[in-house]
């Protein structure tokens, strides 16, 4: 796992779900690169996604409506 990704799951432990924008943001760096790394997790099963909100999570947290 590379850096970008651990990254990535760390923002994501730490404030939930996410959509691309608020990571690159948090990450400091460009949605292009950010969006390869979640491509990758969530193929390989470690994030999810919902397509309805476009948020990235962790598996196992639900989107709430706030």
């Amino acid at each position: 796992m590379g850096k970008t990704e651990k990254q990535i799951l760390q923002v994501l432990s730490d404030f939930g779900p996410l959509t691309l924008a608020d990571i690159a943001n948090e990450l400091g760096k460009k949605p292009k690169a950010v969006f390869r790394s979640l491509r990758k997790l969530f193929e390989e099963g470690t994030i999810t996604n919902d397509p309805t909100t476009r948020l990235y999570m962790l598996p196992g947290e639900k989107v709430t409506e706030e």
